[in-house]
């Protein structure tokens, strides 16, 4: 059997960093102080004008590459995770290739998938690998959703941040790569939303309200919280169990959790549900916010800087927009 792992990951932010006492000028009477205990999120950051997710794309694959020293044509796909890709067509990472002068001989492709993505693509780039199709996958993730929120939307500019990762997932000797379970909803869809898609955008659209601090048109994100939150709860603690299953393992076994880092008030309920030990469970949402496909590498990335080289048993779990949710176990045994 192939097995594969993964070698490397960097992440990159945007410039422009905003935290939460800079919304209290347009918002003085919101509980700000309630908002950063219970969701756990003090700042985030966003794109300035001369940044995409292209512009971020590129400067997280260069950095992966250039810290790592790997060599550009080894590299034999690219799979780029993306819901704010630059332009409808072509698919953007086409343009990362051209740019980050990557190989002609390789594969590149674009996959629609939010806070799910990089389970899921990290499942492709193992299926890839195993298949004997490639050696190493470069996988990369970026959004900017704040591109699409509205700016009178208090909460939704709470919550979401922008960023990028690169990871170099590695055909390889050890099983570092285990099993992944998928799951989708599709009668969920419009619970997380930008209705207007690129053929019927309105020059003009008119506001509406859902609460008292959420404000956005049909061109912009429209989040249904409680929905979200409930189908989260349904659905993550089962995932986990049978993520157990599917790799004959049990909770004994793994040393940590790295959950899609949407807010850490839905996070302490999953593991609650799920009886994972709260030790085990890592955050790393409090000056990033929720950045969508990029939470977990970026959990992953700082993670690996505050772990040792102990080989360690890590259950991933991406769920959301779609709705859709993926999770299953990574091995590590060196930093990354």
């Amino acid at each position: 059997m192939i097995h594969s792992e993964i070698k490397h990951i960097d992440y990159v932010l945007p410039s422009v960093m905003i935290d939460n006492s800079d919304f209290k000028v347009n918002h003085p009477d919101y509980n700000f102080s309630k908002f950063e205990k219970n969701v756990g999120i003090k700042s985030r950051y966003i794109c300035a004008d001369n940044e995409s997710t292209l512009t971020l794309a590129i400067k997280a694959v260069n950095k992966l590459i250039n810290k790592n020293n790997i060599i550009k044509k080894d590299i034999d796909f690219l799979i780029l995770c993306t819901q704010s890709p630059e332009y409808m067509l072509p698919t953007t990472s086409c343009i990362i290739q051209e740019i980050c002068g990557l190989p002609n001989s390789i594969g590149a492709l674009d996959i629609n998938l939010g806070c799910s993505g990089y389970t899921y693509a990290l499942s492709m780039a193992k299926a890839m690998i195993g298949s004997g199709q490639a050696k190493n996958v470069l996988l990369v993730t970026s959004e900017t959703y704040s591109k699409y929120i509205n700016k009178k939307d208090l909460i939704n500019s709470l919550l979401f941040g922008d960023a990028a990762t690169a990871t170099l997932i590695s055909k390889s000797e050890y099983n570092g790569i285990e099993n992944f379970i998928f799951g989708t909803d599709g009668s969920g869809y419009d619970k997380l939303i930008v209705k207007n898609n690129f053929f019927n955008k309105a020059t003009i659209a008119p506001e509406k309200t859902y609460s008292n601090f959420n404000v956005y048109t049909d061109n912009n994100l429209y989040m249904d919280g409680p929905e979200v939150f409930n189908f989260t709860l349904d659905k993550i603690p089962t995932l986990v169990e049978e993520i157990y299953k599917k790799n004959k393992t049990n909770n004994e076994a793994i040393s940590k959790y790295i959950f899609h880092q949407a807010n850490m008030m839905l996070l302490e309920f999953v593991i609650r549900k799920a009886k994972i030990d709260k030790s085990k469970m890592f955050y790393s949402l409090s000056n990033t916010g929720n950045t969508v496909s990029n939470t977990i590498p970026i959990a992953l990335k700082e993670y690996s800087k505050i772990r040792g080289n102990d080989n360690e048993k890590i259950v991933l779990a991406g769920f959301g927009v779609g709705l859709s949710w993926c999770g299953g176990i990574i091995n590590l045994r060196t930093k990354i």
